[in-house]
């Protein structure tokens, strides 16, 4: 190397080294330390084909005993191999005040290196963002868990009901899903008055914070198996009893189909408070559907944005599709499958009764596929929604807070069914237009992670310390 250049290379080094010094020196020591966890989460695969939750359970189990935190109350819970979850829990004063239950899932999905520009399974800081799998889903809260629980043990902090932190498998896919292992076989260990989990968030559209979205219901997953099958024959002599022309008809009726407009508590509050976001035709439709009877015209033209349309109504969709065994033979059989995203509170049964009068054919089998899993709306009280109100004001003035019903479903289902209200809610803000959960560079905006960090540490303290 010839002395220029070793010059120019000892320059550049040192410059990379400063840079990332001073960016050290911009994070506190709270911040620092959920970095740190967040990177280390990052970076044990989790993933239900080949990863390790016992592994990320254990490393997480491990920081809160070198803070302190007594044996018994850190426990690492595994129903097979790879499928740990952990359960800790930080006492309170004993007040009576039922527990806290802190929820974050640590499995995630699946990601391949030649899919991604970077490495899933390496924690990257690069242009303002940490990059890796889970970074958005759902490490980050897992890791602001970890960090706020040992923060509030080093601050002496005693809140007036205990908190438990558990970080679960499965969430995911798999077979052994950790939310309703723990209810099944472990009830105590995270029972609670309700909890805080995934399925809210900001929202940041063109650098602008739009709202603070609070999780408080979710549609039921349904599919359904429609078949027809025949007794087929030679495609030379064609016949009108045809499997995949009666599948096809069933399917067509599907499509022109419409579930009536039902709103509920949390999608009525989502519409009131979004139309003062937005303006003109969407916000004068937001109110109208808002009413106590939703004005039709309105819900129509909201319809038309497949967010919208899914918020008020029961929604289904064929997925699936497969026929016939040869192309020179009739089909004996013609088989799909259509999901359904039912709203909370309508019976599945009523929905496949549904589907069945609209296919009006008799030759079409309609079956579920397996068990519908409702779950009632948490309720919007008070005492949840009025400090998340005053948070949000305090750190992002003007970003309003508005509830809302996910057209997908969480682990928070599980706990609902159980009795224990479930809110989403992080202060994690998120690009609307560039959501990269389960796809490929996954990534979340560092001053996002550290602002969500300190917002989740102020409600968790809002909502089980005493005001002094």
């Amino acid at each position: 190397m010839i002395r220029g250049a070793r010059t120019t290379f000892f320059l550049a080094v040192a410059t990379m080294l400063l840079t990332a010094d001073v960016a050290a020196q911009r994070l506190t020591a709270q911040q620092q330390l959920a970095r740190d966890i967040f990177r280390e989460l990052i970076e044990i695969n989790t993933t239900d084909a080949n990863g390790d939750n016992t592994r990320a359970a254990e490393a997480m189990a491990a920081r809160l005993l070198a803070a302190g935190f007594p044996v018994d109350d850190v426990r690492v819970l595994a129903p097979a191999a790879r499928k740990g979850n952990l359960v800790a829990r930080l006492r309170g004063s004993g007040s009576g005040r039922a527990p806290l239950l802190l929820l974050a899932h640590l499995d995630v999905v699946a990601a391949k290196r030649e899919d991604w520009s970077v490495d899933p399974f390496t924690f990257l800081e690069r242009d303002g963002y940490y990059w890796g799998r889970g970074t958005t889903d759902d490490k980050a809260m897992a890791a602001i868990w970890i960090a706020n629980l040992i923060r509030f043990r080093q601050d002496g902090i005693v809140p007036d009901r205990d908190i438990i932190v558990a970080l679960t498998a499965d969430e995911e896919g798999g077979d052994h899903n950790g939310v309703t292992w723990l209810l099944e076989q472990h009830r105590a260990a995270i029972d609670a008055g309700y909890a805080l989990n995934e399925g809210g968030g900001g929202q940041v559209r063109n650098g602008r914070r739009l709202l603070n979205a609070v999780q408080a219901s979710e549609k039921v997953y349904q599919s359904f198996r429609f078949e027809v099958t025949n007794r087929g024959g030679h495609s030379s002599r064609p016949e009108r009893d045809n499997a995949i022309y009666h599948l096809a008809a069933a399917l067509g009726r599907i499509a022109a189909f419409d579930f009536p407009v039902q709103l509920n508590e949390v999608t009525r509050a989502y519409f009131q408070r979004m139309a003062l976001i937005e303006s003109g035709t969407v916000a004068s439709d937001m109110r109208a559907v808002a009413q106590a009877t939703p004005d039709m015209a309105a819900a129509a033209r909201l319809a038309r944005q497949p967010y919208y349309n899914a918020l008020i109504r029961t929604t289904c969709v064929a997925t699936t599709l497969e026929g016939g065994h040869a192309e020179n033979a009739l089909p004996q059989l013609a088989r799909a499958t259509v999901n359904c995203r039912v709203l909370p509170g309508e019976d599945p049964a009523d929905v496949l009764r549904t589907l069945t009068r609209i296919v009006e054919n008799e030759k079409v089998r309609i079956t579920p596929i397996a068990e519908a899993k409702p779950s009632p709306p948490s309720p919007l009280v008070p005492e949840v929604m009025q400090p998340i109100e005053r948070i949000t004001a305090d750190l992002w003035p003007g970003v309003p807070v508005v509830p809302v019903m996910s057209t997908g479903a969480t682990d928070g289902l599980y706990l609902r069914q159980a009795g224990i209200p479930v809110y989403g809610v992080s202060g994690l803000f998120g690009d609307i237009d560039d959501s990269r959960a389960h796809g490929r560079d996954e990534r979340i905006a560092i001053e996002s992670f550290h602002q969500g960090l300190d917002f989740l540490y102020r409600l968790v303290r809002a909502l089980s310390v005493p005001a002094s």
